[in-house]
């Protein structure tokens, strides 16, 4: 598949097939993962690969009741929660350099490298921001001075999804100034 291809026809999967995941194949999505940037090559991500059924449901305790993954959470075969360690990324010698968390940018850099990675394999994911991340944390164990950024559910989509509508480049892109 062209990168264009999988970057188009990536979606958010939120219903997942009972079919298990072959061997290696997480690994190899987040060998696709570790690749991403990062900030001064510090690579502040880690990645907590859940399996258990009560450890996804116990994080599906910790979301938004509203979020509509829940139930993706809950059936997908494999979980991956993506954490970044706080004081690495936009830090020089023990000091941040700015205001900015970059330890976000760096996980997301790393998420979009695996759910992309995924879709080429024919699986789903769905970015899961909305949650109580000292209570995520805690379901997986995360030490002080790290924190819980997203997670994802992974698994074969049952069905398929259709593109949401996009803006026109001309609502988007601007030269030179706003």
């Amino acid at each position: 598949m062209e990168i264009s291809e999988v970057i188009k026809g990536r979606r958010s999967v939120r219903k997942y097939a009972a079919q298990p995941l072959e061997d290696g194949v997480v690994e190899e999505l987040l060998d696709a993962a570790r690749w991403a940037p990062s900030w001064a090559n510090l690579q502040c991500t880690r990645f907590i690969v859940v399996r258990d059924k009560s450890t996804k449901e116990r994080l599906v305790e910790a979301m938004s009741p509203r979020n509509p993954a829940r139930n993706a959470v809950a059936g997908a075969p494999v979980v991956v929660v993506f954490v970044g360690k706080i004081d690495a990324s936009g830090h020089k010698d023990g000091r941040p350099v700015d205001d900015k968390a970059w330890y976000m940018f760096d996980v997301g850099l790393a998420m979009q490298n695996f759910c992309l990675a995924g879709h080429a394999k024919g699986l789903g994911t769905v970015i899961v921001g909305s949650f109580d991340y000292g209570k995520a944390g805690e379901i997986v164990n995360v030490p002080e001075g790290y924190q819980v950024v997203a997670f994802t559910p992974l698994g074969y989509p049952e069905g398929e999804s259709k593109a949401p509508p996009r803006k026109e480049m001309s609502e988007l892109v601007f030269h030179e100034k706003m």
